[in-house]
């Protein structure tokens, strides 16, 4: 049923995508301004869900760890104990503790984390946090969340492409369509991240703890994860992927500060501290 759900937001969330778009080329440059936008909406959809995890790795500079390092080692266990193929493991060159599954199915998966966290967390947070991200691939969150990144940024790329190049179009649409794009682009981006991360975080808290056996290792995860994560920035150059992370990346104050991708840390782990 989840996965089920998870499809269907994630084919609402493309087609929002292809509508968004080609509101926005009417706005800027009337009917060819419609067409063009039109063809610009169908590459991004095909990027979005062929490639996304390939952005998502490369944006955080993801390496690919080997077959006998320690994490790997881990991650094949959990998988084995959720019936999940061996996903792609890789570690991050960040210091802020964090990590994130990606994925359009579990075939075509990944994990990874960041040097931060493999310093900050022992073997059994760890296995919780993995265990977590094992979840997320299981109930097919990952495609979801990561085309919600995806979306995210390629709008907001190319709201600030329209707003340079169509500022000197005379024939183009008024510089306050312009603006209202990008206004809108912004929150409503912000709003579909927030929707989308909220609840699947409960459930893959849950499941991830019937994976690892217990929840006390992400119980205890969550809590050193968050305390640490609020201090030490996150060098992310796409805040629209925040809603990927186990906890809410801190990315300095902006204005995408004001949409908190994730609930609340405590609620998190009082939950888990029911089970």
């Amino acid at each position: 049923m989840t996965a089920f759900v998870n499809n269907t937001k994630t084919a609402v969330l493309l087609a929002a995508l292809f509508g968004l778009i080609v509101w926005a080329g009417y706005a800027i440059g009337s009917f060819n301004g419609m067409i063009i936008a039109g063809v610009i909406a169908l590459f991004m959809n095909f990027g979005a869900w062929y490639a996304s995890d390939r952005i998502a790795i490369a944006a955080m500079r993801g390496q690919p760890v080997e077959d006998h390092h320690p994490l790997s080692c881990t991650v094949r266990e959990l998988a084995d104990r959720a019936n999940l193929p061996m996903p792609r493991v890789y570690i991050c060159p960040q210091e802020a503790p964090n990590a994130f599954a990606t994925g359009r199915n579990p075939k075509h998966s990944a994990v990874a984390v960041t040097q931060g966290a493999l310093r900050l967390l022992n073997e059994e947070e760890l296995r919780g946090v993995m265990a977590h991200e094992l979840a997320h691939i299981k109930n097919r969150d990952t495609l979801t969340a990561t085309i919600a990144a995806t979306v995210a940024g390629l709008f907001s790329m190319l709201a600030q492409f329209a707003f340079f190049f169509s500022m000197g179009n005379r024939q183009g649409g008024h510089p306050f369509a312009v603006l209202g794009v990008i206004i809108l682009g912004a929150l409503g981006a912000a709003i579909i991240k927030a929707m989308i991360s909220r609840s699947r975080e409960f459930v893959a808290d849950a499941d991830g703890a019937k994976i690892a056996g217990s929840p006390h290792g992400l119980s205890s995860a969550l809590h050193r994860l968050d305390t640490y994560a609020q201090r030490i920035p996150l060098q992310n150059p796409n805040p629209a992927m925040n809603n990927m992370f186990i906890v809410e990346p801190f990315m300095g104050k902006t204005l995408t500060s004001l949409f908190a991708s994730h609930p609340p840390t405590a609620k998190r782990i009082a939950a888990l501290q029911r089970i």
